[in-house]
């Protein structure tokens, strides 16, 4: 009798792993219907081998609790910014986001691409070859929009939608803790090679301080991106409470002489936050160029930490 319940508990066992099994592999046929930038595509409903071709991309992906098999380099860093590569250690670097590797891309089988208009349209017909690829239209300050997009690219609505509302938290959370900070106009500026750039409302930073409810400096209180090759001239159209810069390819030769050039030059000492020393330097990773949730939410902590310490 003892014999006949072990066999029958193992047949049971054994029916259950066969209908997972059957299960798993009607999943990996379905497929649903993406509309993106390029157009329409049919993309699998659970993809297994996902390539990311934006750092932004990269970060909703891994959020949402995905590790894509391949993904875009990071803009700084070997492969991956330092702020991101505890997080990104197993998956294989496919080239900067204008310089793709194609190849490389191939080589990894992916069932999934998730790209971006602005950075790839002109190789949008050769990654489709590969695998069913989705587009995001833009990438400057609307990241949320993109995250919904691919949240419903790997059927992952639900998980999309709890990462946004906690993101929603901690912007309220920030809120009730800056208090009366945030009457402050905060400046943003970029030292980049061979350009000193302000950075307005339609930028990554600027519109996660527009959530927060900041206000910021008159020239650049607009809904445009950057204000671009500026000369020394304007350096008064910087000024603010509060100055936060970040700078591209930070360590290199030239741009650490332009840094340093215009940090150190009459104009911009005579500004109402350097007087008040609160001309602060901050990680472009983190507050410009990685534009994804994860560097978002560390934004929101760096810079609540930096305004409530001045």
């Amino acid at each position: 009798m003892k014999k006949l319940w072990v066999l029958m508990i193992a047949l049971l066992v054994l029916a259950a792993c066969q209908n997972e099994t059957t299960k798993e592999s009607k999943e990996e046929g379905k497929t649903h219907t993406v509309k993106h930038a390029m157009g329409t595509t049919e993309v699998p409903d659970a993809p297994k081998r996902v390539v990311v071709l934006t750092n932004e991309g990269t970060e909703a992906v891994v959020s949402m609790g995905i590790q894509p098999v391949g993904a875009a380099n990071s803009y700084e860093g070997k492969p991956w910014y330092p702020h991101l590569a505890d997080k990104y250690k197993d998956i294989e670097p496919v080239g900067m986001e204008s310089e793709l590797n194609l190849e490389r891309i191939a080589k990894l089988k992916p069932d999934l691409i998730i790209g971006n208009k602005f950075r790839q349209e002109a190789q949008y017909k050769k990654l489709s070859a590969i695998a069913p690829t989705v587009f995001s239209e833009e990438l400057r300050s609307d990241w949320q929009e993109n995250f919904k997009l691919y949240a419903k690219a790997l059927n992952k609505v639900d998980e999309g939608n709890k990462v946004l509302a906690d993101y929603d938290k901690h912007v309220n959370e920030a809120k009730k803790e800056l208090g009366d900070k945030l009457n402050s106009k905060i400046s943003m500026v970029r030292f980049m090679p061979g350009d000193v750039r302000m950075y307005q409302k339609d930028t990554f930073s600027g519109n996660i301080l527009n959530q927060l409810g900041f206000k910021r400096p008159k020239a650049q209180d607009v809904d445009d991106f950057a204000v671009r090759n500026m000369t020394k001239e304007q350096i008064p159209e910087m000024d603010g409470d509060y100055l936060f810069y970040f700078t591209f390819m930070d360590g290199q030769k030239e741009v650490t002489a332009l840094e340093k050039d215009w940090i150190n030059d009459a104009a911009f000492k005579n500004l109402t936050a350097a007087k008040n020393n609160k001309v602060i330097k901050v990680d472009d990773g983190i507050w410009n160029t990685s534009g994804g949730v994860m560097s978002a939410n560390m934004m929101i902590d760096d810079l609540k930490a930096k305004v409530l310490e001045k």
